[in-house]
């Protein structure tokens, strides 16, 4: 009976010898990170939380994660997540509705200097142009009229180019 409790005894010994043999420490982003090897050269001494060989509590603690300056503040929540995908979303819209808008104007020049393009062809053509005025009545450009018109269509077409 006596051999059986001295291995049960040297057995818990040994756990306890495993169990005492492992490394605490906060990673960079303030993760507590669990190992049987040492943690890497580049982990201060003050984010060791335990070490084998030390009683657990004689290292000192490490600082806070808040306080470092590598670590986030919070972690992000669900409403945050869904607050900036909705604020991408939105951004998103507003810049296709921008390109559409710009698309649309881009048409709307392009066929307004074509208008301007063709009603000059028309005044230069030496044809007979009729308007109609506020009477709703037709009457036909006069040369002073046409030179006037011709210069309008020029200005309007100097913005096409």
């Amino acid at each position: 009976m006596k051999s059986r409790t001295l291995i049960a005894l040297l057995s818990l010994i040994c756990v306890q010898g495993l169990a005492m043999a492992q490394y605490i420490w906060v990673d960079e982003k303030g993760n507590k990170q669990y190992s049987d090897t040492a943690p890497p050269a580049s982990v201060p001494k003050s984010r060791i939380i335990k070490a084998p060989g030390a009683a657990a509590g004689t290292t000192s603690a490490p600082a806070p994660a808040a306080t470092t300056p590598s670590a986030p503040a919070k972690p992000q929540t669900t409403a945050s997540k869904n607050e900036d995908y909705n604020k991408r979303r939105t951004e998103q819209a507003e810049a296709a509705q921008k390109n559409a808008a710009e698309q649309q104007a881009s048409q709307d020049k392009k066929a307004d200097c074509e208008r301007a393009r063709s009603y000059q062809r028309s005044l230069e053509s030496g044809e007979r142009v009729a308007n109609v005025d506020s009477k709703g009545e037709r009457y036909f450009l006069d040369d002073t009229q046409r030179s006037k018109e011709i210069d309008q269509v020029k200005k309007a077409l100097a913005n096409c180019q």
